[in-house]
């Protein structure tokens, strides 16, 4: 079968199921501007896949924005260095069922069934690839160079035909847009888009910022280190030691590919005594766990994400395996940085092993969840309830970095501490990482999508539905449209 091929069977699939059917939601206009039903922050797999769900639920005035360029969405090539992606290639994510719109359907229409099968895991460019291709088959609305400055929720009444009503959640998006996405030359220009619903599909890291410890932020001047999630000129470092922090996936995948670039030593720092051996989403993924979490009562979620945090996921054997076949690479084992320094001829690092010298550092220590971190809440953030407010942890398992993550519906509905919150935190969704606390491994997670997309999608259909009960069941009891119009003639009625 060819891309082509494959195009049309996508359209025909969704010819069958009734998509793209005209939009029950009733429409909301303002003198300010055209009100979209849901707006998606974030172009990259979840968000793409969150607006098809919604497509599939018939509300179709809908918006995707995204800050980067068409087609460098997400992190799949600016600061992902895997070579593959480390869920299992049979896992399905975003083609919510669609035998048609999944990767093994995309990747055999280009390599043929045989290719599949040979096909350990999923190239990291594959990947993106075929999310260019899911966004480009489904038409999905997006605008891209947009980035989210702030949101100002909607506390206001609105008037509709000349009546002051209930407050129906019109939030103001506050936007900064590349100007050359309208022909307008070099620069940006400062808008609004004005949304009943906002989803946060922003991401591993929009839930709050990535991580780099005070010892070495406060200490290092900034051309001395790198975190992960950066971009890396990996050019200026040829030839260079450099020292990596943290025993994560990523860690080694900077490892090797910083060696494959051209550095001459690359040494990874753990504080851990072994590396762990235990993946502990391979269980989550047989034992229903990610279907599933939202039934857990409040209590297992917590323990369950604590226990995730503590023992988190090891490298795969064969993101380890590469980054050790390279000469220049040591593992250091059981040696924390108890301080660092910056040097005339480098960077030097204290361990409880000794001091080490390096050209630069790069950190893997991953990121931190908290609304508070995140600038476009600044005026919502202190509604934001978070795991401390909702749930006091028993001691033997309390954590800080779980506790300042919010507490979402099951529907990935933000909730309110306070009941004034309640109005100001209506219509917002978080679908990013820091969802994990509240509904498990789902957004950012491929392996969890295929079941959080539709919780996402209901939760924001029932809300839409819900905000418009009154005119719509005002509609239903006053519905008199004739459909029986055939006429009764006795006449015809045959005589025994």
């Amino acid at each position: 079968m060819s891309l082509e091929a494959l195009n049309e069977r996508v359209r025909n699939d969704l010819t069958f199921l009734s998509y793209g059917g005209a939009s029950w939601v009733r429409a909301k206009e303002q003198a300010e501007g055209h009100v979209y039903d849901v707006v998606i922050v974030g172009g990259g797999q979840s968000g793409l896949g969150a607006a098809f769900g919604l497509l599939r639920e018939r509300i179709s005035n809908i918006l995707i924005i995204d800050e980067n360029p068409a087609g460098q969405e997400g992190p799949w090539e600016t600061y992902a260095r895997m070579v593959t992606l480390r869920t299992p290639k049979h896992l399905t994510s975003i083609d919510l069922g669609i035998p048609s719109l999944t990767f093994r359907s995309w990747w055999e229409a280009q390599n043929g069934r045989e290719a599949w099968e040979k096909l350990d895991k999923i190239p990291r460019g594959e990947w993106m690839n075929y999310l260019r291709w899911y966004r480009e088959v489904l038409e999905l609305p997006v605008r891209n160079e947009v980035r989210l400055k702030l949101i100002e929720p909607a506390v206001h009444a609105h008037f509709e035909n000349g009546v002051e009503g209930k407050n129906i959640g019109i939030h103001r998006l506050h936007i900064e847009e590349s100007g050359t996405m309208n022909n307008e030359g070099p620069g940006t220009k400062n808008n609004v888009i004005l949304a009943r619903k906002v989803v946060l599909a922003t991401g591993i890291q929009g839930g709050g910022e990535w991580h780099v410890p005070s010892m070495i932020a406060d200490r290092l001047p900034k051309e001395m280190y790198a975190h992960t999630s950066e971009v890396i000129d990996f050019e200026r470092l040829k030839g260079k030691r450099i020292a990596v922090l943290g025993g994560g996936a990523s860690a080694f995948d900077n490892a090797s590919y910083a060696l494959a670039s051209g550095v001459q030593e690359a040494h990874v720092f753990v504080r851990r005594e072994q590396l762990p051996s235990v993946n502990p989403i391979r269980q989550m993924e047989q034992s229903g766990m990610i279907e599933r979490f939202h039934a857990l009562p409040v209590a297992d979620k917590y323990q369950v994400i604590s226990h995730f945090f503590k023992y988190n996921q090891p490298p795969t054997n064969d993101t380890f395996n590469r980054a050790a076949a390279w000469p220049g690479f040591v593992l250091r084992l059981h040696s924390p940085w108890l301080n660092v320094e910056a040097k005339e001829q480098g960077v030097q690092v204290q361990t409880p092993h000794g001091q080490f010298m390096y050209d630069y550092l790069i950190i893997s220590t991953g990121l931190l969840s908290d609304p508070a971190l995140r600038p476009e809440l600044g005026l919502v953030e202190k509604h934001i309830a978070r795991w401390k407010d909702c749930f006091d942890a028993p001691e033997e398992y309390r954590s800080a970095l779980l506790d300042a993550h919010p507490f979402l519906s099951p529907g990935f509905a933000m909730t309110s501490r306070t009941e004034q919150g309640k109005q100001v935190l209506h219509g917002l969704f978080v679908f990013n990482y820091s969802a994990l606390a509240s509904c498990g491994l789902s957004a950012s997670a491929i392996s969890g999508t295929r079941a959080a997309i539709p919780k996402l999608v209901t939760a924001i259909a029932d809300q839409l539905f819900l905000d418009d009960r009154e005119a719509i069941l005002q509609q239903f009891y006053t519905y008199a449209e004739q459909e029986f119009t055939a006429v009764w003639n006795p006449n015809n009625v045959l005589a025994e």
